[in-house]
């Protein structure tokens, strides 16, 4: 299997579809995973991203995130939590790109597994040369 990392803005559209644009390429990466053709990474900091998303970006009530929780938590996706050298290496990255550190950290872990990032961010996470990055519309 592959090893695939993604980020917050491929993680969303599974979740909630409202003005997000490729959805259908997010759907494939998530079809592939299920068939065992790519396994996904992200880092732990994607369960608080995706909880500011549903909270202030897609405003969803009370009534429907029990049930987007659920989805997201049975996600066929590995949540890496950070350690020592994952942090090192996520600062190191965000220093020398001049990017977030939020930002780095899923290049950080993309470099870990030598793995292919996806995300709909590449004015930030494309900036690296060393580790690949592949635009969503492009999956």
């Amino acid at each position: 299997m592959m090893p695939l990392v993604i980020d917050t803005s491929v993680v969303v559209k599974w979740l909630n579809q409202d003005n997000e644009k490729y959805i259908d390429k997010a759907d494939k990466i998530l079809e592939d995973a299920k068939n065992y053709r790519v396994e996904l990474w992200t880092p732990e900091l994607v369960k608080y991203e995706i909880g500011n998303v549903l909270l202030y970006g897609k405003k969803i009530t009370t009534r429907n995130i029990e049930y987007l929780f659920h989805i997201f938590y049975s996600l066929p996706i590995n949540f890496l939590p950070e350690n020592k050298e994952l942090a090192r290496n996520t600062f190191m990255l965000a220093q020398n790109l001049g990017i977030t550190y939020y930002d780095a950290s899923f290049l950080a872990v993309a470099k870990q597994y030598n793995a292919t990032l996806v995300t709909e961010d590449l004015k930030h996470q494309g900036k690296s040369k060393q580790i690949k990055v592949k635009f969503l519309q492009d999956y």
